[in-house]
């Protein structure tokens, strides 16, 4: 027996398990059977497979795994939206939310344990950064959800869109996060199309420049502000790529055609929803193919911001419309649950003691 750990195989998109095959002196086209097995089918015990053969099954036993996180709570909203808290193998919690509407079924899924950033309105954000997920980890919450909403093999598709919205920024995991979306967008795994994956950013501009050659699927920027001074502010990460680098990559991004990039934009109330800032934003984004998505605030523990009010998000909106750009106003959903945009946390041991800093920051010193 083999004392050496054994590998997941949900961390190894298709040309990973063939490799793995192939050191086991197997054909490749395993790997196309464990995987229409493992995404397919949701089938998670090898005995199972039964196009594999008992030899085959046994060594499997010996030397994988398909590595499931524990559900530690699993929350309906009055929405219908559903969010679950996954429990780790080392402990850390994260958190995965589902979004039905009536033409789609969305999942958010996080990439980190935490964030690396520090964007004040977030409340992942907030509670500061552990460490990456690993490709199984990130892939396991699609695999987890298709199975928790009661997805049959073959049956109609409950999920059919995927955002890399929830915790954590996407491209500061970047290579577990490509190989995931590959699962993803492989036909022997989720079949999904590159329109119908979606990662959002908060600008990281050379990793964008690497995605559109490894893996060009639908990009979402949190933009936030229209100027660098109050980006700087809203988001740190600003002062490394500012605003025109950052759109400058974008444009490249989608290229020529009829792709755009989402730009989401949250509400905040006397901060960035002024009039001013809806004309600045339009000379922003002149000659970029953008649509805006404006986000309602949704307000955390001690957070200092508050949502602007919908006059003054419907005047927001109607600054850019009639400036031809399209322009939508994000329904809030799941909010009741804490399932809303930013308002994920999980649990976990924060290794940047930001969770400690920002508590001690807002405590009253006593008269």
């Amino acid at each position: 027996m083999s004392t050496a750990p054994r590998t997941n195989l949900l961390d190894l998109d298709r040309a990973g398990l063939e490799a793995f095959f192939t050191a086991q002196g197997e054909k490749t086209f395993r790997a196309t059977q464990v995987m229409k097995w493992i995404y397919g089918q949701g089938v998670e015990e090898f005995a199972a497979m039964s196009n594999i053969s008992k030899a085959l099954q046994a060594r499997l036993e010996e030397l994988a795994v398909i590595d499931l996180p524990e559900v530690a709570s699993d929350n309906l909203s009055d929405d219908g939206s559903r969010k679950w808290l996954f429990r780790l193998g080392d402990g850390n919690c994260i958190e995965t939310v589902y979004i039905p509407e009536a033409e789609r079924g969305t999942l958010c899924v996080s990439s980190q344990v935490g964030c690396m950033l520090n964007c004040g309105f977030c409340s992942t954000a907030q509670q500061g950064f552990n460490r990456n997920l690993s490709t199984g980890e990130i892939i396991a919450q699609l695999w987890m959800a298709t199975r928790l909403l009661g997805q049959q093999p073959g049956g109609d598709r409950l999920i059919s869109n995927v955002v890399m919205m929830g915790m954590g920024e996407p491209l500061l995991n970047y290579d577990n996060v490509i190989s995931a979306m590959r699962i993803m967008l492989d036909d022997f795994g989720y079949g999904l199309s590159k329109r119908r994956i979606t990662l959002s950013t908060a600008g990281v501009v050379p990793a964008i420049r690497q995605l559109r050659e490894d893996c060009d699927v639908s990009l979402a920027v949190s933009l936030h502000a229209p100027n660098d001074s109050l980006r700087n502010e809203l988001v740190p990460l600003n002062r490394k790529y500012p605003i025109r680098d950052l759109l400058d990559t974008c444009k490249a991004y989608v290229g020529e055609g009829r792709r755009r990039v989402t730009f989401e934009y949250v509400m905040l109330a006397g901060v960035n929803d002024s009039d001013q800032h809806a004309r600045e934003l339009v000379q922003c984004l002149e000659g970029v193919p953008a649509k805006v998505n404006l986000i309602p605030f949704n307000p955390f523990p001690q957070t200092r911001y508050l949502r602007s009010s919908n006059n003054r998000i419907h005047r927001f909106f109607e600054i850019l419309n009639s400036a031809g750009i399209v322009t939508i106003t994000r329904k809030t959903r799941g909010d009741d649950i804490d399932a809303a945009c930013g308002q994920l946390a999980g649990k976990f041991q924060d290794r940047t003691r930001r969770r400690v800093r920002s508590q001690t920051a807002n405590q009253v010193t006593p008269v």
